[in-house]
């Protein structure tokens, strides 16, 4: 069954070919059923189906695969067959080994499948023959696919080669941050055992390393259960230094390959929850659906939580404790576990490792068992017994939504009010969502939410003036005036926000425009005021720049050249007076609520 020299099956595909993958009869045809015919593609080869395979799984290049097969000529006579000494044959598609039109046909067949391929000279054994086979013979081969073994190139270099023995469960692949449970024999090519694990198997965190790196590169290919051999290059195993004997096994010899038995007991999944590596969540039993418990939900958990030394400070639903209840969200617990338990699903298990910055802090944290030194790492092992998730716009009447944007108002003012402006602002994003344009309401209703959406968005501006987030007070003042284009707290907010971006220009029309609405607006006039002291600064870095520029160009040239004669305003000196007055902040921020017209919309 050795390929002669016949033509590859990739060299007589046409463009129109391309987008036909290897293993493919037709895309829209449909599958073939027993005693039918049909030509792969417009390859030449022609398969006739014998009998059904199981399954939808095919065969890939680089597979090995185990047939049973018998070659014939178009009259019938036999050249080539396993069937004679009852042993199958195992090989590599898409190394040479069979006629290119043998490996092609192959990869279009399931486990079990039974086919008949009749092959043209090209992909078969061309001009040249072979034994039995006279030049540029039609060839037929009756094939059976007993099995495969799909073999990966971990890393595209043959420094790693993955054999899957045992298919693996679901989908799911470990993570670098995820705590791994696996088993491995490691062999030298002569089959001596240079490393085994405990038939307990081995616990280690992905990133952590263990053994030699090809172990961590294949364990993230894997999936929970798999098992596999490797061929590891020394590159990927222990290269030029080698390894000294231990744990009463021999050393491993510099540049030696290495096989690897290696099965994926199982992972624990590790979340990074906060995304700055601060607060780690390890999910030891997994939970309920695929609901999750998120911000606002209402949740119900137990927990042990302890130092790193392993004192237990406070424990809730454990040991006859009631368990612990809160609104996710609302900063009633320790920002890391409320970020954590928002994550969560019901009935979910997991072990939480708490940074100080999402814990106490740097201060003392008298708890119930135990005093938390500042600065500590905490430990907490937490079950979420159950949650009420908080109802999303969708699922609310327009009298409902009203009300609770209302309510989220309400409590973003009082955010506001206390200086958390960030999550004031997150307040008024969630009113803004339950009083969207989406669906049908009554005159009234439109109003009514037409209002909300103008009055979360400016108090959202005034929140992201706070937090110096200017590019996101434009944005919002910018949908409030889509609708109201004479809004004056939208024109102030978004010409303060100009004002921070040096966009003087867009700052100064904006102020003009809301003087047009209100020109006896305290707020605004004082604001005014502070951009011309800004234009008068702008106009003299420009004039000294161009002098600047002036100056050098004269130096260059021996064509004399006038100096830029800078007009001094007639004002410039009660400006700079005025300006004495003006915060070192670019935005004038109100003493108190009564004396700015601008402040938070509390109505």
């Amino acid at each position: 069954m050795e390929k002669g020299k016949g033509t590859n099956v990739s060299d007589i595909q046409g463009e129109d070919d391309l987008d036909e993958e290897p293993g493919e009869e037709i895309e829209s045809a449909p599958p073939l059923k027993v005693g039918e015919e049909r030509e792969l593609g417009n390859t030449g080869i022609k398969k006739k189906l014998l009998k059904n395979g199981i399954h939808w799984e095919t065969p890939e290049f680089g597979d090995e695969v185990t047939v049973h097969f018998v070659g014939t000529l178009l009259d019938g006579t036999k050249f080539s067959s396993t069937r004679d000494n009852g042993e199958p044959v195992t090989f590599k598609l898409g190394e040479g080994q069979v006629a290119s039109g043998l490996d092609h046909g192959i990869t279009t067949m399931k486990k079990g499948e039974r086919v008949l391929f009749t092959l043209p000279p090209g992909l078969g054994y061309g001009s040249e023959g072979r034994d039995g086979v006279p030049p540029d013979s039609i060839i037929q081969f009756d094939v059976e696919l007993l099995s495969w073994i799909t073999v990966v190139d971990i890393c595209k270099d043959g420094g790693i080669t993955k054999k899957i023995m045992e298919k693996g469960e679901r989908n799911e692949r470990p993570s670098d941050l995820d705590e791994v449970l696996v088993k491995y024999q490691v062999a030298l090519v002569d089959g001596t055992i240079v490393a085994k694990t405990p038939e307990e198997g081995n616990e280690f965190y992905v990133k952590d390393g263990h053994l030699c790196s090809a172990l961590t590169k294949a364990i993230v290919t894997m999936k929970r259960g798999e098992k596999v051999k490797l061929i590891v290059q020394p590159k990927y195993a222990f290269g030029e230094k080698g390894k000294d004997a231990t744990d009463g096994f021999p050393s491993i010899t510099p540049n030696s390959v290495l096989n690897i038995e290696l099965e994926l007991v199982s992972f624990k999944p590790v979340i990074d929850v906060t995304g700055d590596c601060k607060v780690f969540k390890k999910i030891l039993r997994e939970g309920e659906g695929a609901l999750v418990a998120n911000e606002g939900a209402a949740v119900t958990i137990s927990y042990t939580a302890r130092l790193e030394d392993g004192t237990v400070f406070e424990k809730k639903g454990i040991d006859g404790e009631q368990p612990l209840e809160f609104i996710t969200d609302e900063e009633q617990v320790i920002p890391g576990l409320d970020r954590a338990a928002a994550t969560m699903k019901k009935g979910e298990k997991a072990l939480l490792t708490i940074s100080p910055e999402y814990g106490f802090g740097s201060v003392v944290a008298e708890r119930e068992l135990a005093v938390v030194s500042p600065s500590s790492n905490l430990i907490y092992e937490v079950e979420m017994l159950d949650f009420v998730k908080e109802k999303a716009p969708w699922e609310l009447n327009s009298k409902e939504k009203i009300e609770s944007a209302g309510k989220k108002k309400e409590e973003g003012n009082v955010l506001f009010k206390n200086g958390n402006y960030q999550r004031a602002g997150k307040k008024y994003d969630k009113a803004v969502d339950y009083v969207s344009e989406d669906g049908l309401f009554r005159d009234d209703e439109q109003k009514l939410m037409k209002e909300l959406r103008i009055s979360c968005w400016l108090n959202g501006a005034a929140c992201s003036l706070k937090l110096s987030d200017f590019q996101g007070a434009i944005q919002l003042c910018s949908k409030v005036l889509d609708f109201e284009s004479h809004n004056v707290k939208a024109l102030y907010r978004r010409a303060q926000a100009y004002m921070e971006t040096s966009d003087l220009l867009s700052a100064e029309f904006d102020i003009k425009k809301a003087l047009e609405a209100d020109p006896q607006n305290r707020e605004v006039k004082l604001l005014q005021k502070t951009l011309r002291q800004l234009q008068v600064e702008s106009n003299k870095r420009d004039a000294k720049l161009f002098t600047n520029m002036f100056a050098r160009a004269s130096k260059d040239s021996s064509v004399p050249i006038k100096k830029l004669k800078v007009e001094k305003p007639e004002n410039e000196n009660s400006e700079e007076a005025g300006a004495a007055t003006v915060e070192k902040e670019c935005v004038r921020e109100p003493s108190t609520p009564s004396e700015d017209r601008m402040a938070v919309d509390q109505s």
